[in-house]
C-alpha cells in the first residue's frame, strides 16, 4: 500500500502546522472570540483570495491570503444611508439613495512567542516532556494576546490592571505601541458615559468626575437600554448562529469586569436574568455565549470580560470633548477612597472592531509555527506567531443636525467598583 510522508522540516509540513494553529485560534473558546463569526471565501476582480466574516458580528475579520508583502489590510463597511420614499406617480428614476461605501485600513505585524524547551541535561533532570509542553505555553500565550489587544482596542484603553496574565503592557511601557500595532483610540464623545449609580450621563465638559457610588446597577443598564431605543443611530445589533430570534429582538453584549457583575447581581434577581439567558440559548440551539455565567435583560447581554479595563485613583484616563473632533483630552480618576478603582464596561454591537491578518512567507496562512535547535543541537526553542493587527471601527455619520465622529459598533461606560480583598 502506497503511504504519503510529510518529512519533518518540508515546506509541505510548515503549511500544514500553520493552517491548523490559525484554525485553533480561530476556534479558541473564549467569550472575545466568539464576538467573530466564522470566515467566508469571496474573490475580487483580480482573483486573489480574501477571506472576510461577518458584519453582523461585534468583530469583522479579513484575512489577505493573497499578499506577501505590505503592513496594511483593508475593508470595506456601508455607511448608513437616509432614504425618503417616492409617493404615488411622482417620478422617482435618478432619485435612489446614494450608497456610500468606506474603506478603511489597519497596519498589521508580526508578533511571536518564543518558548525555550530546555537542552538535553534539562530534559534529563525532569519527568516532563518540555517539547510539547513549550507548545502549549507558546500558544496559550499568543492566544491571550489576540483576546487582549481585541479587549484594548475595543476599550479604547489599556487601563492600570496588571499581572503576570496581562501579554499587553500599560502605557508606561516602551512597547506598548508596537505590541498594539495600531493607535488605541479614546472613545468617541457620543460613545462614552459614566454610571451615575441611577442612569448613565456623558462625561462633563467640566471634565471626568466619578464618586464610589457610581457602581454597575440595574439602573445603569436600564438607563443602556433606554438609550439605545431612543437613539437615531443605535449600535446595530449583534446576530448569532441559529438565533431564531435574533431579527425581531436584536441583542447587544455588555462585557462586565467581575467586579462589575458582582455589583450588578446585588442589584436585581439576577436568576430571572440568567433564566432569561438560557431560554434564548435554547432559541438559538444552546449557543454557548447565552449558557454559562450569561445575563439577559432588555436586549442587554451580560458577560464576563477576560480581564478587566481599570483605572486607580490618580491615573489618567482620555476623553474626547466634542462630538465633532477626535481630539483626546487627558483627564484624571479623582480620589476613591481606599479599596476603590474605576472599571470599564464595553457595550457591543456590530462591526465593532476590525481584525486583519495578512500572509506568513514562509506558512502561507496568517499563523505560523517553527522549532530551532542551537549550541550543537543541545538547546531547543519553539515559537508561534501570528500576522495581524486590529482597529476599532469608527466612522464620521451624519446625525442629522452634525457630522459626529462615532466608534461605529462599540459604547464604553465607565462605574466605580469595590475591590476585593482590599
Amino acid at each position: 500500500m502506497a503511504t504519503t510522508a510529510v518529512p519533518y522540516g518540508s515546506d509541505q509540513q510548515v503549511k500544514i502546522q500553520s493552517v491548523g494553529l490559525f484554525a485553533a485560534c480561530m476556534q479558541r473558546k473564549t467569550g472575545l472570540n466568539r464576538m467573530a463569526g466564522a470566515m467566508s471565501k469571496q474573490a475580487d476582480a483580480s482573483g486573489n483570495i480574501r477571506l472576510v466574516s461577518t458584519n453582523k458580528k461585534p468583530i469583522v475579520r479579513v484575512q489577505e491570503l493573497s499578499k506577501s508583502a505590505g503592513d496594511e489590510v483593508t475593508f470595506d463597511l456601508v455607511n448608513p444611508v437616509r432614504a425618503i420614499p417616492i409617493m404615488g406617480d411622482e417620478w422617482a428614476q435618478g432619485k435612489g439613495s446614494v450608497l456610500t461605501f468606506a474603506q478603511d485600513r489597519l497596519r498589521i505585524n508580526q508578533a511571536r512567542f518564543p518558548i525555550s524547551a530546555g537542552g538535553a541535561m534539562s530534559q534529563q533532570r525532569t519527568p516532563h516532556q518540555l517539547r510539547p509542553l513549550a507548545q502549549d505555553v507558546a500558544l496559550s500565550s499568543l492566544e491571550r494576546f489576540s483576546d487582549q489587544a481585541s479587549l484594548v482596542h475595543l476599550a479604547g484603553a489599556r487601563g492600570f490592571h496588571d499581572n503576570i496574565e496581562w501579554c499587553v503592557p500599560t502605557t508606561a511601557h516602551a512597547d506598548f505601541s508596537k505590541v498594539m500595532v495600531n493607535i488605541v483610540r479614546a472613545p468617541t464623545r457620543n460613545r462614552h458615559f459614566l454610571s451615575t449609580g441611577s442612569g448613565l450621563e456623558q462625561v462633563p465638559t467640566g471634565g471626568y468626575t466619578i464618586a464610589t457610588t457610581d457602581v454597575m446597577n440595574s439602573d445603569v443598564v436600564d438607563g443602556i437600554a433606554t438609550w439605545l431605543d431612543g437613539m437615531a443611530l443605535p449600535l446595530p445589533g449583534v446576530e448569532f448562529e441559529n438565533d431564531e430570534a435574533a431579527a425581531d429582538s436584536p441583542v447587544r453584549v455588555l462585557m462586565v469586569s467581575a467586579e462589575q457583575y458582582n455589583s450588578f447581581i446585588q442589584s436585581t434577581n439576577f436568576r430571572t436574568l440568567q433564566a432569561q439567558a438560557i431560554s434564548r440559548a435554547q432559541m438559538a440551539k444552546n449557543h454557548p455565549v447565552f449558557l454559562g455565567d450569561a445575563l439577559l435583560w432588555r436586549g442587554i447581554l451580560i458577560l464576563k470580560m477576560p480581564r478587566p479595563i481599570r483605572f486607580y485613583p490618580g491615573d489618567t484616563v482620555q476623553w474626547c470633548a466634542s462630538t465633532t473632533s477626535a481630539t483626546e483630552t487627558a483627564g484624571t480618576i479623582p480620589a476613591l477612597g481606599s479599596g476603590y478603582a474605576v472599571d470599564r464596561a464595553i457595550l457591543l454591537g456590530g462591526q465593532a472592531l476590525a481584525e486583519g491578518f495578512g500572509r506568513h512567507n514562509g506558512s502561507g496562512s496568517s499563523y505560523f509555527t517553527a522549532e530551532e535547535t542551537t549550541d550543537f543541537g543541545n538547546q531547543r526553542e519553539y515559537v508561534v506567531g501570528e500576522i495581524a493587527g486590529r482597529s476599532k471601527i469608527r466612522f464620521l455619520v451624519d446625525h442629522g443636525n452634525e457630522q459626529q465622529y462615532t466608534d461605529y459598533g462599540v459604547a464604553v461606560i465607565d462605574t466605580a467598583v469595590r475591590l476585593a480583598g482590599v
